[in-house]
């Protein structure tokens, strides 16, 4: 393992003004997408609707670092015949890899889930790594609701995200840690929080038990807040101090960057509550995005799978790439969403 390039890599990741591409929707996902702007989804259509991102040169120079697809699409060629992967490290972004194979029930734990891929994924990330890819993605989701989480589901879902990047960084490509505490329930923003806070310290006693290196990984957490049922939801203010002030208890300084997942957010509001973090300041680590829906939903329905709107669906993705690469630096302004409108 050579730390000095993994940790050249993870700094990459989260470099100033820059934040992660989320491209690696399953094909199960995506189609649910696709059907929401009447596209069908097949092999072509989803390549033709990456490369468009892909070849967003204004938001892809600017403003994203990487991109985390999903496996198909890392084996793809653009319609010209060039390898995506050539597209986006043309780009100057790093390419990176969704290596979990999805979730299972957790026995014993009714309503939680465990997730799974650890069987052969050091023969995986070599392969991997021969593509291009320079870093991978491994999500754990933890639940909140009545009698949930359980110690159980957090202990065997951070462990399964320890031995995975371990094994990442066994094969020279920089582990994205992603423990998601869903925020699809009716909770409030301080029980949000205080299930984060237990998740996060359990991640990293397992990350130090696995010798992971904390300077050679990037962690993608979710933002203390309030479930999308709750009937109080914290303001965007409420929101960054409560986070900022876990992210401080619970993350070594030694780690890199944080890129927040939007998990449900709406475009802006995942975008001013990141904005809202930075300009608090004083961080031992970067702030930024690896955003999925939250950079995409845009794009998807300038697009609606019609070549001639090719050019309306990079507009709208630079928009979005731009907002949120000010946001990382702390220099949002609401008013900038409408000036675009």
């Amino acid at each position: 393992m050579n730390l000095d390039e993994l940790n050249k890599v993870a700094c990459a990741m989260v470099a100033p003004g820059k934040g992660i591409l989320a491209a690696d929707e399953s094909s199960g996902t995506i189609k649910k997408r696709f059907d929401a702007i009447g596209v069908e989804s097949t092999e072509d259509s989803r390549r033709d609707y990456r490369e468009m991102m892909f070849r967003t040169n204004e938001a892809m120079k600017n403003n994203i670092s990487g991109v985390i697809l999903y496996d198909e699409t890392i084996w793809q060629k653009a319609k010209d015949g060039t390898p995506l992967v050539d597209i986006i490290k043309a780009a100057g972004a790093i390419p990176g890899i969704k290596v979990d194979e999805g979730t299972q029930a957790l026995p014993n734990c009714p309503g939680e889930l465990i997730t799974v891929g650890l069987d052969k994924l050091a023969g995986r990330l070599t392969k991997y790594y021969e593509q291009g890819a320079r870093f991978a993605k491994w999500r754990a989701v933890i639940d909140i609701a009545d009698g949930i989480p359980s110690y159980a589901c957090i202990h065997a879902n951070a462990h399964a995200l320890a031995r995975y990047a371990a094994l990442c960084q066994a094969a020279q490509i920089v582990p994205i840690v992603e423990p998601e505490v869903l925020m699809d329930g009716d909770h409030d923003i301080d029980r949000c929080l205080a299930v984060t806070t237990w998740v996060l310290k359990e991640t990293f006693q397992e990350l130090f038990t696995n010798r992971v290196s904390l300077e050679g990984m990037v962690l993608k957490p979710n933002m203390a807040i309030a479930g999308k049922k709750s009937k109080t939801q914290a303001s965007v203010a409420e929101v960054a101090e409560k986070t900022v002030k876990m992210l401080k208890e619970c993350v070594p300084a030694a780690v890199p960057g944080i890129a927040f997942l939007s998990g449900g957010q709406s475009d802006e509001d995942a975008t001013a509550h990141l904005d809202a973090m930075n300009k608090i300041g004083g961080l031992p680590w970067g702030l930024t995005f690896s955003y999925g829906r939250a950079l995409q939903a845009a794009p998807q329905k300038a697009w609606s799978g019609k070549a001639e709107n090719v050019a309306a669906g990079q507009r709208a993705f630079a928009h979005r790439a731009k907002m949120n690469g000010l946001a990382a630096l702390g220099q949002w302004k609401a008013d900038l969403e409408k000036k675009a409108a």
